[in-house]
C-alpha cells in the first residue's frame, strides 16, 4: 500500500495550528494538546492497520511554516509483519525559521523474516530546534522470535542552510552482523536513538546533558545510556536495554526537558 500523511503546522494570533492536513489510509492524524497552555500543536498519528506489511511505503511530510511549534505523537508500538520482499519509510520535515519539532515515538517491533527501510531528511531553519528518536526491540521475545528479522535500517540526514549537520545510519542484520558481538548489541535486547538539535544560541548544553546523564542515573542496572557531544547545539543519545517502555517513557523524559526549551 502507498499511503500518504502530509502536514503543515501554520503559526497567527500567537499559537500554531493545523493550515493543512492530508492523509490517505491507513493514516489518522487527532489533535491531543487540547489541555496544553502553551500554544503549540500536539498531534497524534493512528493508523487503522495492524503494523506495516509487506510492500508497504509510507510518506510521511511535515512542514513547520515560521514561529510554529508541532509535536508528533505515534499511537502504539509500530509492528513490522513477515516480509518477502520489504517495506519503506520516507519522512521528509522542513522547518521555517523560529520553529519547533518534535517526534518521540513508541518502540518498532519486528517479527520474523521483516525487512524495513526507513529514511528521514530533515531541514531545520535558523532559530530553531528538533528533537527525534527511535526505540528497536529485539522482535516478540515471548514467542521465541529474538532478532529472527531479515533486515532493519533507519537513516536519519539532518541538514541546516544546506549543510549536513547530523547522518546516523542504524542497520540490523543478522545474518551479516551477528547482532551479540562485541561492538553491537552483545547481551541487550532493545537500542534507542534520540538525537537533539538547534540552531538557537546560548543553548546550556552542558547544562542539558548533565540532567539527561542524572535522570539516566535512576536507570542504570536496566539500561545503559551513553551522549555524544556536537560541536553545535546538539547531542546524540544512545540507549541499550532489555524493554520498550522503560526507553519509551526515559526518551518521554528527555523530551519533555528538550521540548520547553523552544
Amino acid at each position: 500500500m502507498d499511503s500518504r500523511l502530509h502536514i503543515i503546522a501554520g503559526f497567527k494570533d500567537g499559537g500554531s495550528y493545523v493550515k493543512d492536513l492530508y492523509v490517505s489510509l491507513p493514516f489518522r492524524v487527532v489533535s491531543v494538546g487540547q489541555r496544553k497552555t502553551d500554544n503549540k500543536l500536539y498531534q497524534m498519528v493512528m493508523t487503522s492497520s495492524p503494523g506495516i506489511l509487506d510492500g508497504d511505503h509510507y510518506h510521511l511530510d511535515i512542514e513547520l511554516e515560521k514561529d510554529s511549534s508541532l509535536q508528533l505523537q505515534s499511537q502504539s508500538y509500530q509492528r513490522l509483519f513477515n516480509m518477502k520482499d520489504k517495506a519503506v519509510q520516507e519522512l521528509k520535515v522542513k522547518m521555517d525559521n523560529n520553529t519547533s519539532f518534535a517526534y518521540v515515538p513508541h518502540p518498532v517491533v519486528p517479527h520474523e523474516d521483516s525487512n524495513f527501510q526507513s529514511k528521514a531528511n530533515i531541514q531545520v531553519g535558523k532559530n530553531s530546534q528538533i528533537i527525534i528518536s527511535e526505540i528497536i526491540t529485539c522482535g516478540r521475545k515471548h514467542y521465541g522470535e529474538v532478532f529472527k528479522l531479515k533486515r532493519f535500517q533507519n537513516l536519519m540526514e539532518i541538514y541546516h542552510e544546506n549543510k549536513l549537520v547530523i547522518k546516523d545510519n542504524v542497520v540490523i542484520q543478522p545474518d551479516l552482523i551477528p547482532i551479540n558481538s562485541i561492538g553491537n548489541l552483545e547481551q541487550y535486547t532493545h537500542q534507542g536513538t534520540l538525537i537533539f538539535y538547534s540552531t538557537k544560541d546560548n543553548v546550556d548544553k552542558n547544562g542539558l546533558i548533565e540532567t539527561i546523564v542524572d535522570s539516566a542515573e535512576q536507570h542504570k542496572s536496566e539500561m545503559e545510556v551513553g551522549i555524544s557531544v556536537m560541536e553545535d547545539n546538539g547531542f546524540v543519545v544512545r540507549a541499550l536495554g532489555y524493554g520498550g517502555e522503560l526507553m519509551y517513557n526515559f526518551f518521554l523524559q528527555i523530551q519533555e526537558i528538550l521540548w520547553s526549551l523552544g
